[in-house]
């Protein structure tokens, strides 16, 4: 039985430059059914976390139960409180174009450690591994939505938000590095990534903290220009060096970031 060919991000590049070991692009979607079928499929599971949503559904419905309990657990299912803020589904979106077109895995959804639906998690957006022929790297990036008609948009270059300040605190912070991989340790033991983590690791620390690759995503909805990442690229190349790998990425949509949460189907943004 044949394997349905998963869906891609359809794209025109704009723009794609090299500098050292930086790698700056930028990408503008196909406005159409495909565009569609990537928000509504990869993105909404990622946004929402399907998979664990399914498995927390199938286990609880094994429960021994009285009619009352059956009732209840149907009221507590259908009470899932949606995620509609737009910078969210940039989030989402970006996860799903480094799984679809890096060989980026991202082994954990950060969906499952909210506790409060309304909440914003601390700490990386991305933090996974990288394929690399038989082996893993380490893949750790942020992620940033701007529809500021600015080129770069501040968001680029905040002193302490910036994206290009949080690439270089992934790459030189051993405080950061150390709380990432404490955080994702329990979340791959006795799991199909615990052998990518230990060769990510071991890669990382024989490297003398090097080998490991670094993504910036920026989620636009303006025209798209190369002075978005320009900069910040060469100013990451004149500080990282080989074997890191660093990729900026801009993801350029077809309508507003504030429609983000209509196209993957769940209405209006918060």
């Amino acid at each position: 039985m044949s394997q349905e060919t998963p869906l891609s991000f359809p794209s025109k590049t704009a723009y794609n430059s090299t500098q050292g070991c930086v790698v700056w692009q930028g990408e503008c979607a196909n406005d159409g059914a495909e565009l569609t079928a990537f928000m509504q499929g990869p993105v909404a599971a990622r946004l929402h976390d399907t998979e664990g949503g399914e498995a927390l559904h199938e286990h609880l419905r094994g429960l021994s139960l009285t009619g009352m309990g059956q009732d209840t657990l149907e009221e507590v299912l259908a009470a899932e409180v949606p995620e509609t803020r737009d910078w969210a589904v940039g989030e989402a979106l970006a996860e799903a174009v480094l799984e679809v077109h890096h060989d980026v895995e991202l082994p954990w959804n950060n969906e499952r450690d909210k506790r409060n639906p309304f909440a914003s998690l601390p700490g990386a957006d991305i933090v996974g591994f990288q394929r690399d022929g038989g082996s893993h790297r380490l893949a750790l990036g942020e992620v940033k939505c701007s529809s500021e008609a600015k080129w770069p948009p501040q968001v680029m270059s905040g002193r302490s938000g910036g994206l290009g300040h949080q690439i270089d605190n992934l790459a030189t912070n051993l405080g950061t590095i150390h709380q990432l991989l404490r955080w994702l340790l329990p979340r791959v033991q006795g799991t199909e990534f615990e052998s990518s983590f230990r060769a990510a690791c071991t890669r990382y620390l024989n490297s003398g903290r090097r080998d490991l690759a670094l993504f910036g995503i920026l989620v636009r909805d303006q025209e798209p220009r190369e002075a978005d990442l320009k900069v910040r690229g060469g100013k990451l190349a004149s500080s990282l060096t080989a074997p890191t790998r660093c990729c900026l990425i801009a993801l350029y949509l077809p309508w507003p970031i504030a429609q983000l949460p209509q196209a993957i189907g769940q209405g209006g943004a918060a």
